[in-house]
């Protein structure tokens, strides 16, 4: 069950950053339509952040120790244009963008996570 929250909590959270940023859109003609690419985007960057960016955090653990862990949010804002890449549908217009966009989603999740907490 608190899968299918955190699910619909990122869900609403990825419809109101592509709502309000300027450089991250979805082309759906309709609600359904954009429900239904932020259901895959969800999906795709909890993939991505489960299987890849361990991955990428291991191999770049030189570099995320030399800048003080600052390096962890270049693997983030990687995981998002990963996402646009894959995502037909979900464009992000640069690397500023995803960043600015990691930054945002990783802030807003982890305050309404805390909220839903048992």
């Amino acid at each position: 069950m608190k899968l299918l929250q955190r699910l619909l909590i990122t869900i609403v959270i990825v419809l109101a950053l592509t709502y309000f940023m300027g450089g991250v859109t979805m082309t759906a003609e309709t609600t359904l339509g954009a429900l239904k690419i932020a259901l895959i985007v969800s999906v795709v960057l909890g993939l991505l952040n489960t299987f890849l960016k361990p991955i990428l955090v291991f191999f770049t653990f030189p570099v995320t120790v030399f800048t003080l862990g600052l390096f962890l949010l270049v693997i983030n804002a990687a995981m998002v244009l990963l996402c646009a890449e894959l995502v037909d549908g979900f464009n992000v217009a640069s690397f500023w963008t995803a960043l600015l966009f990691s930054i945002l989603l990783s802030i807003s999740q982890s305050i309404l996570y805390r909220l839903i907490k048992d």
